[in-house]
């Protein structure tokens, strides 16, 4: 599209290439405007690139949604919607649809061995890999391919427990292209402590893949424990409070926790105690709320759960 002015709105667009046969691969990074990390990650795993990338390419929209980056929102700011669920696109629907479309079919059309979509979670939380919902019987080979890269990551890999229909990495598994989501820590600005997982994961599925020489100690995140280790769980973000009042954490993000223990307190305006929420069963703990407003119904902290057999 075109601004006020007649100039040209573009999505910056990365490439790096080998000059010898080999998978491809994508990263894609501020779907939601908010989330900044994710640029950073692209552009110094681009500086390494330049002298380690051995065969195939490596492709790259760091900025995918300008205009929240812009407005500091999560959406696209001028049409208030949310561009991860804009996906697969329609080159004549609304703005969302039409930057959806053009990123969709860019990407799909290098047919690439793995997408990563680079997302932030909230305020305290831990990095981790976020899988979509398995997208059915048809896709099964794909999906096992994307379970296995997120085993490859060193990060803790959580299956999605929301079934989201219109979301870049979902619609990518459909056409049958791996894809999963990292969730690098806090948004709004940089996490340089994100940006160093999400590079140390991008480089073990680049050594995975063969594109880069694997390192002499593959990386691993220091909360991907023995009980989340090379271990799909399940996202919760339960149970929810049923008080009103100031939260109190008990637990920190990356803390392992069992069946019935403390996890934070709600107390009132005076201090008083108004609730303890409980553990509902052994789980690594992925964040808090950004809030420290409680309210009956909202989400206090996140878990990733053991699947249930």
């Amino acid at each position: 599209m075109t601004g006020s002015d007649l100039s040209r709105r573009r999505l910056p667009l990365m490439r790096a290439e080998s000059g010898k046969p080999g998978p491809v691969l994508w990263l894609t990074a501020c779907g939601h405007g908010d989330e900044v990390t994710g640029m950073v990650v692209i552009q110094e795993l681009f500086k390494l690139l330049r002298r380690q990338l051995r065969c195939g390419a490596v492709h790259a929209f760091p900025l995918m949604n300008p205009f929240g980056f812009e407005n500091v929102s999560r959406d696209i700011s001028v049409s208030s919607e949310d561009l991860n669920r804009s996906f697969p696109g329609n080159p004549e629907g609304t703005l969302g649809e039409r930057i959806a479309h053009e990123i969709f079919t860019t990407i799909t059309r290098t047919e690439p061995a793995l997408v990563l979509d680079l997302h932030n979670d909230w305020i305290e939380s831990i990095p981790y890999v976020l899988l979509d919902h398995h997208p059915g019987s048809a896709h099964k080979s794909v999906y096992k391919r994307a379970v296995a890269m997120g085993k490859q990551t060193g990060l803790c890999t959580i299956v999605d427990d929301e079934e989201l229909h219109s979301s870049l990495s979902f619609n990518l598994l459909l056409n049958d292209i791996p894809a999963l989501t990292l969730e690098l820590g806090k948004p709004s600005t940089v996490s340089e402590p994100g940006v160093l997982y999400g590079l140390e994961a991008v480089r073990n599925c680049l050594a995975h893949l063969g594109m880069i020489a694997a390192p002499e100690e593959t990386f691993c995140h220091p909360q991907a424990t023995d009980f989340s280790k090379g271990k799909l769980l399940v996202y919760s973000d339960k149970p929810y409070g049923t008080r009103t009042g100031i939260i109190r954490f008990l637990v920190k993000p990356g803390s392992v926790v069992s069946a019935g223990q403390p996890l934070a307190k709600i107390v009132n305006a005076f201090g008083q105690h108004e609730e303890t929420l409980i553990a509902p069963g052994e789980a690594i703990v992925l964040g808090y709320s950004d809030s420290a407003a409680a309210f009956p119904g909202m989400p206090i902290m996140s878990f990733g759960m053991p699947v249930k057999s």
